[in-house]
């Protein structure tokens, strides 16, 4: 049983590790935070990939099932969506919209990051390590209900430590109906995915290549977050469509490649890691929210940064040598589940 499952519980664990700890959000020293983040990030991103792999909703569905958690948790989690004085940090000042409640700005970035970094990379990783169960679920009835608890239980104790700013009725109104939306597109995704799908006889880029694109695009969403101070020149709105469009460009991207002869698990995996090395260096620079000493952290950002660039490595090799053993790229038969869209 322990075998079967083993792949879940490395997600539970890695999600929050990746989301706080990596990002260098929170130092090595507060790892006991994990019983309290891990319910949340993990027990969604184990839920989601659950969810997906059975309905074989594809990559499409994991993103759209990503953004309505990240959507829940910013609107009546954290509420940091609708919070004018969120964390002391004024998130809403930059390209506030006075109709919605919210800022353009934040809501585009803090909605992106969870999807990418505390939902997509996290899965991509660990089925890259267990690429052969890629397509398989990897719990029962049972794992998935305590798995449901779980993530219940973490979000109520999130909310219970992220202040006391209530949100109006029609935002939260607005926010329910909009994380529903995402839900129901999710579920659709996959017949619309299958008539979307088409070859295309060039070839893919290398892994490498897309890993380096991955790493490349975000390092730019968040060296523009870093220097965000310095962007305000720019109105929040017109930075919220700047990063829009680097989202659908590299989307768009992505779908190209995966269409391509060749492509196949380790471009996945590969493109994950990327993204998982943005934030190994992001960790450094960043301050973390709980003080601690300066060599402290340094040590514990190097820690988890060469623990990631080993866990990168690891995982597009072993989905390299899945990939070998199968037959590649859109004009093979792989399962619809895995199939990069």
């Amino acid at each position: 049983m322990w075998k079967r499952i083993a792949p879940a519980v490395g997600l539970f664990f890695l999600a929050p590790i990746v989301a706080e700890f990596l990002l260098g959000n929170l130092p090595v020293t507060m790892l006991i935070a994990l019983t309290a983040l891990a319910p949340m990030y993990g027990g969604a991103a184990v839920l989601i990939r659950e969810i997906a792999r059975r309905r074989a909703l594809g990559w499409p569905g994991i993103v759209l099932l990503g953004l309505a958690f990240a959507l829940a948790q910013e609107a009546f989690v954290t509420r940091s969506l609708f919070d004018p004085d969120y964390a002391g940090a004024r998130p809403l000042d930059y390209g506030y919209l006075p109709a919605l409640g919210i800022g353009a700005w934040w809501t585009v970035f803090v909605l992106s990051l969870h999807v990418v970094w505390s939902i997509v990379v996290p899965i991509a990783l660990v089925e890259g390590l267990n690429a052969r169960r890629a397509d398989t679920p990897w719990l029962g009835r049972i794992g998935l209900a305590v798995t449901g608890v779980l993530f219940a239980l973490g979000l109520v104790l999130a909310a219970s430590y992220a202040g006391f700013y209530t949100p109006s009725p029609w935002q939260l109104a607005g926010a329910g109906a909009a994380v529903i939306a995402l839900v129901v597109a999710a579920l659709r995704s996959a017949a619309r995915a299958e008539r979307a799908r088409a070859a295309d006889g060039r070839p893919a880029p290398g892994p490498w290549t897309a890993g380096a694109a991955a790493l490349v695009a975000g390092s730019v969403f968040w060296l523009g977050a870093m220097f965000i101070d310095v962007l305000d020149v720019v109105p929040g709105t017109v930075m919220a469509l700047v990063y829009l469009a680097l989202g659908a460009g590299t989307a768009a991207t992505v779908v190209r490649w995966s269409r391509r002869a060749g492509w196949d698990a380790r471009h996945r995996t590969a493109l994950a890691a990327g993204a998982l090395l943005v934030y190994a260096w992001h960790g450094f620079p960043q301050p973390p929210a709980v003080p601690v000493p300066p060599a402290v952290d340094l040590a514990g950002n190097t820690v988890l940064a060469l623990g990631a660039v080993i866990l990168a490595v690891a995982a597009v090799r072993r989905a390299g040598r899945a990939a070998d053993a199968r037959p590649a790229g859109p004009g093979a038969p792989p399962a619809p589940a895995v199939h990069a869209r």
